[in-house]
């Protein structure tokens, strides 16, 4: 089991959720699973209480403290805005750099699964000059694309499955995560998308789970594609 970096169509789809899911799963299976979220914009910086850091914090099984937090999600922004529109309103610059060592480092130090987790979608901006693309490129891990289930999804998916591709990036699995009163099925979105994608790609549906709850077959199944 190694490294993935788990990525979107856009902003608010569901790529923690499918991380914590992940990450749930794998400590009942007796793994020790890591969760690197580097970037994070949005955040209160006087009360993280159910943000991103602060739900793969718990879904690891750790405590949200000031250390853990930290560890999970080094360089924060409170405004809710691309990371390097965030930093600007601070008076910082998103070190690109030092976030791509970062990330090397937990990747050569992990003891389990490890997800690293962007930022907004696939060509969400990071710094002035590169976007979440060029940071999955320059790792160059397996990407677990997530989606929504709206109206207008499947030129989204085809969209970023198709300039992930042609920067040779692998998509390991594309996950369509239930849209709040989305209108068109699942099944007929990745009914839809085979003749595009292909039936070498895994997709797979995960629908809208009751509050705390973390299981679901897609998640086993997803997990077992990424094992494999």
């Amino acid at each position: 089991m190694g490294a993935y970096f788990v990525t979107a169509t856009g902003t608010d789809i569901g790529k923690t959720f499918v991380s914590a899911c992940l990450l749930r799963h794998w400590r009942a299976a007796g793994l020790t699973p890591d969760a690197f979220k580097p970037l994070v914009s949005g955040i209160d910086p006087d009360d993280p209480t159910g943000s991103d850091p602060a739900a793969l914090i718990d879904a690891m099984g750790l405590e949200l403290t000031a250390e853990s937090l930290d560890r999970v999600s080094p360089w924060r922004f409170a405004a809710p805005l691309a990371p390097n529109m965030a930093a600007r309103k601070e008076g910082r610059l998103v070190p690109y750099s030092a976030m791509l060592s970062a990330c090397r480092r937990r990747i050569a130090d992990a003891a389990g699964p490890l997800l690293i987790e962007g930022v907004g979608g696939v060509m969400a901006p990071v710094d002035d000059g590169r976007t979440v693309l060029d940071w999955m490129a320059e790792l160059g891990l397996p990407a677990i694309l997530v989606a929504g289930t709206y109206l207008g999804t499947i030129s989204h998916i085809l969209t970023a499955v198709e300039v992930v591709r042609a920067r040779q990036q692998h998509v390991a699995a594309l996950v369509l995560s239930e849209t709040p009163g989305g209108t068109v099925p699942p099944a007929d979105t990745v009914a839809a998308l085979r003749p595009f994608l292909g039936d070498a790609l895994p997709i797979l549906h995960l629908p809208r789970l009751p509050a705390g709850c973390y299981t679901h077959m897609a998640v086993t199944e997803l997990a077992s594609v990424l094992s494999s």
